[in-house]
């Protein structure tokens, strides 16, 4: 089992983050890094901060040298798909190739309101997710790109330069839904994420798609399935850990552990620590 961290960019500071990921670059146990795509707070005051996440990796590339970084999960709605793959063809290259591409399709009616951004019915936001899925992923690999959807439409488009991961940085789909979000899965990702889940419903998820990669051809080995564990900082590092061993009872490839509000760097030696043993 691996393990990474997950820092939420809501009520905090750049300094604070920066220091959190660099230290966890320090710790071989930890292989990856994440931080989430939103312009509001989820919890506390939704008027506090919270900083923007792909601008921030772009920050986090230059400032760590090993650790795999990724955004939990780019929202499609947010940004056309070809500038989101020019922005992560950049971000591969400034972290030499170490990005994780983490791709949803949206859900967040609060924010898209404040900003009067379109947050469409369920099944026009996965048809839409399903196309730019394809955008990204032909911008990222081929020389030029022409696709004729119902909502994206290029003509020659070019992403230059090219990623340093080839064909594309790992495309990582986060989301629980049993039919469209584990289809796409199945169909383009290199990674599962059911963000946050009990272990009886990631084990039931996990089941699904393995029916959606047996339905479209997949190996569904090629696909690294994890999970995130919040860590309570009431409670401490301990209850989380006896979480991660059941993940790891039950198949769980990656758990990411979701750190508490304004961490400090030194919750990860022992963290890491407590970990150790199920790695």
């Amino acid at each position: 089992m691996r393990f990474g961290i997950k820092t939420r960019p809501e009520h905090t500071t750049w300094e604070r983050m920066r220091d959190v990921w660099v230290a966890a670059d320090d710790i071989e146990l930890f292989d990856s890094a994440w931080n989430w795509d939103h312009f509001y707070p989820l919890s506390g005051d939704l008027a506090g901060p919270n900083l923007e996440g792909w601008t921030m990796l772009a920050a986090m590339a230059q400032a760590t040298r090993r650790i795999r970084i990724g955004c939990q999960v780019g929202c499609m709605i947010y940004r056309h798909p070809a500038v989101l793959a020019n922005m992560a063809a950049t971000i591969d290259i400034i972290a030499q190739g170490r990005l994780d591409l983490g791709l949803g399709a949206g859900w967040y009616q609060h924010e898209c309101d404040a900003y009067g951004i379109e947050l469409p019915p369920l099944r026009e936001r996965f048809d839409r997710f399903d196309e730019g899925l394809q955008v990204i992923i032909s911008l990222l690999s081929k020389p030029t790109t022409t696709f004729e959807g119902t909502y994206y439409q290029l003509t020659e488009a070019r992403c230059e330069p090219k990623p340093v991961q080839r064909p594309h940085p790992p495309i990582v789909i986060g989301g629980r839904g049993p039919k469209r979000t584990l289809r796409a899965v199945a169909l383009w990702a290199q990674q599962w994420n059911s963000i946050n889940s009990s272990v009886a419903e990631w084990q039931a998820l996990k089941e699904t798609l393995l029916v959606r990669c047996d339905e479209v051809g997949r190996n569904p080995e090629e696909i690294i399935c994890s999970v995130n564990v919040m860590i309570d900082p009431e409670r401490g590092i301990g209850p989380a850990v006896e979480e991660v061993a059941g993940y790891r009872e039950a198949g769980a490839d990656l758990v990411i552990m979701n750190l508490p509000h304004r961490a400090e760097p030194s919750l990860l030696e022992p963290l890491a620590e407590a970990l150790a043993p199920l790695a």
